[in-house]
C-alpha cells in the first residue's frame, strides 16, 4: 500500500491535474480514495471506472455513472449495481436472468422494478439461491406466489419480506391453505432423494447452513426461522403473531417483544418472561403502555433496566428512578430529547447528580440551564455538559481547575473551546492522552497545541492532517515510520501544491 499516494487521492487540495495523473497510476486503495471525492469530475470518474470494476460499482451507487458509461459484458457487477439503483436497462435485466454466473442472477433477484418476465424467468430459476432471494423483495402478487414455492427455504424468505400480504404471512405461521414444503436446504444435502428417516436430525450439515439446521423429515429449521422472520415482519397479522407468546422457542418470543401492535396481554406475558434479553428489547418497545413499563422497571436485570431508560416514551419520573441505578451513562436518551421547557427546568433542580447528568447531554439547553449545569459540584454532570456550545472560556477553565484529568478530554471537545484553552489542555500535569485525540481533530486547535498531540502515538495521525500544522512539519511527517501518520500527512490540505506534484512523480 502506497500511503502516500493514498492520502494525497483524499487530500482536498489536490489540484485536478494531479487527480488525473493518480488516477493513471491508481492501485485498488488509490482508486476507492479518489472515488469518494466530491470534487470527481465526469471524465476523471469515467476514466476511474475504466480502470477497475470495483471502483465502477461505487462510482454507480453514488450516481456518478449512467447506462450510457457501461457495458454490460464487460463490467456486469457495475451494470448490476445500476439496475440495483434503478438506473439500469430492461434489456440488461433480463440478459443477467439468464446469466450462467450464479451469483449474478442472485444480484439481479434483488434488483427493485424488474419486468415481470425478469421476474417469471427467475421465480422458475433451477438455483434456491436465487429464487430466495427474489422471494425476499419482490411485489407482493411474486411473493404470495412463491409462498407457495415447495422449497421451506424460498418460503423463509417470503416471511421476511415487508411487500407480502398480510393474509399470506399469516398462513405462512399456521401452515393453513397452503401445501407442506417438500424440501430444505439440510433435504438438499442428502445423498439420496429417500424421504428422511424422522427420528434423527441431519447428521452433517453442509459448512455453508447456519449453525443448528436440521431436518428429520419436516425442515424443521427452516420451518423455525420462517416463523421467527414472520414475527419480525411488521405486516403480519398481530392476531396471528400473538399465539407464539408463549412458544417454547426463545427466539421466537424474542420476536415479538419489539413489535407495536400487540395487546397488553400479550406485553404482560413478555414482562415475566425467563430470558432479559427479551424483558429488555420488550423495555424499550415504544407502544408498551405504562403500566408495564412500570413494571420493567424493578426488574432484577440492570440490562432490562437500562434498556427502559432509552424507551422513547418512559414517565420522566419513572425515568428519574432509574438514572442512579441502570448505569446508563453520559447519552441523550430519547425521552430527555424530547423534554418539554417546564419538565427540562425541574430536571436541571433534581436533587439526583445522575438525573441532572442526563439533562445536560442535551445540547439545545436555556443559556441559564445550561451555565447552572457548567457550575454543578458533580463531575459526572460536567463532563456531560462540557461539550455544550456556548460555554464561555471561563466556565470550561473552571471546570478543569477544579475537576483536572476527569474532565479535560470532554472540555477538549466543546465546539467553542479557544486556541488558547486547548494549548492549556495539552499542557496540563498529568497529561490524558485521550484529551490530545481530541485536540487534535478540533478546528481551533493551533501549531504549538498540535506539536504537543504529535507526541502521543494515537493522537498523532489525527494531528497531521490538520491544517493548523506548520508547513515544514507536515512534509517531515511524510517520512514518518508509521504508515497512518505518513497517509495523514499527505491528505493534509495545507501540503504545498509543489510538493504534491513532485510526490505524484
Amino acid at each position: 500500500m502506497n500511503h502516500i499516494l493514498c492520502g494525497l487521492a483524499a487530500n482536498p487540495a489536490l489540484p485536478a491535474e494531479l487527480v488525473d495523473r493518480l488516477i493513471t497510476v491508481a492501485d485498488d486503495e488509490i482508486a476507492t480514495e479518489l472515488a469518494a471525492r466530491p470534487d470527481l469530475g465526469r471524465a476523471q470518474a469515467l476514466a476511474l471506472a475504466a480502470r477497475d470494476e470495483g471502483t465502477a460499482v461505487h462510482l454507480a451507487y453514488e450516481g456518478r455513472l449512467t447506462s450510457a458509461d457501461i457495458d454490460p459484458v464487460a463490467q456486469p457487477q457495475a451494470a448490476l449495481a445500476l439496475l440495483d439503483t434503478g438506473a439500469g436497462l430492461p434489456e440488461w435485466a433480463r440478459r443477467f436472468a439468464t446469466d450462467p454466473v450464479t451469483e449474478r442472477r442472485e444480484k439481479l433477484a434483488a434488483c427493485p422494478d424488474l419486468p415481470p418476465d425478469v421476474t417469471d424467468t427467475l421465480a422458475a430459476d433451477s438455483e434456491i439461491a436465487v429464487v430466495a432471494e427474489l422471494a425476499l423483495w419482490t411485489t407482493p402478487d411474486m411473493a404470495a406466489r412463491l409462498a407457495r414455492h415447495p422449497h421451506a427455504e424460498v418460503r423463509r424468505a417470503v416471511a421476511a419480506n415487508e411487500a407480502t400480504p398480510p393474509a399470506v404471512l399469516e398462513m405462512l405461521l399456521t401452515g393453513d391453505g397452503l401445501p407442506p414444503a417438500r424440501h430444505c436446504l439440510v433435504c438438499d444435502r442428502e445423498r439420496t432423494p429417500a424421504p428422511h428417516a424422522r427420528s434423527h436430525p441431519h447428521p452433517h450439515p453442509a459448512d455453508d447452513l447456519p449453525p443448528g439446521a436440521f431436518c428429520t423429515g419436516s425442515h424443521e429449521s427452516t420451518v423455525h426461522d420462517m416463523w421467527r422472520q414472520a414475527l419480525s415482519n411488521p405486516a403480519t397479522p398481530a392476531r396471528a403473531a400473538a399465539g407464539f407468546a408463549g412458544h417454547s422457542s426463545a427466539l421466537l418470543r424474542w420476536s415479538l417483544a419489539g413489535r407495536s401492535d400487540l395487546p397488553p396481554e400479550v406485553w404482560g406475558r413478555l414482562a415475566e418472561d425467563p430470558l432479559p434479553g427479551i424483558r429488555g428489547d420488550l423495555a424499550e418497545n415504544p407502544a408498551v403502555d405504562a403500566t408495564h413499563l412500570r413494571a420493567l422497571a424493578t426488574d432484577v436485570s440492570p440490562d432490562v433496566r437500562r434498556s427502559l431508560a432509552h424507551n422513547p416514551r418512559v414517565p420522566l419520573d419513572l425515568l428519574a428512578s432509574l438514572a442512579g441505578t441502570a448505569k446508563i451513562g453520559a447519552t441523550l436518551l430519547p425521552r430527555i430529547a424530547a423534554a418539554t421547557p417546564a419538565e427540562v427546568e425541574s430536571l436541571a433542580k433534581s436533587p439526583d447528580p445522575a438525573v441532572r447528568m442526563l439533562l445536560a447531554a442535551r445540547r439545545d439547553l436555556p443559556p441559564g440551564t445550561r451555565d447552572a449545569l457548567a457550575a454543578d459540584t458533580d463531575a459526572k454532570v460536567l463532563k456531560s455538559i462540557a461539550p455544550h456550545p456556548g460555554l464561555s472560556e471561563a466556565r470550561l477553565r473552571d471546570m478543569i481547575d477544579r475537576h483536572g484529568v476527569r474532565v479535560l478530554a470532554r472540555v477538549a471537545t466543546n465546539p467553542d473551546a479557544s486556541p488558547f484553552l486547548l494549548e492549556h489542555v495539552t499542557r496540563h500535569d498529568p497529561p490524558v492522552p485521550k484529551a490530545f485525540r481530541e485536540v487534535a481533530r478540533h478546528r481551533n486547535a493551533t501549531a504549538s497545541a498540535l506539536l504537543a498531540c504529535l507526541t502521543d502515538r494515537q493522537a498523532r495521525p489525527i494531528a497531521a492532517a490538520h491544517p493548523s500544522l506548520p508547513v515544514s512539519v507536515v512534509v517531515e511527517l511524510l517520512g514518518d515510520a508509521e504508515g497512518r501518520v505518513v497517509e495523514a500527512a499527505a491528505a493534509n490540505p495545507s501540503l504545498p501544491p509543489a510538493m504534491m506534484l513532485k510526490l505524484t512523480r
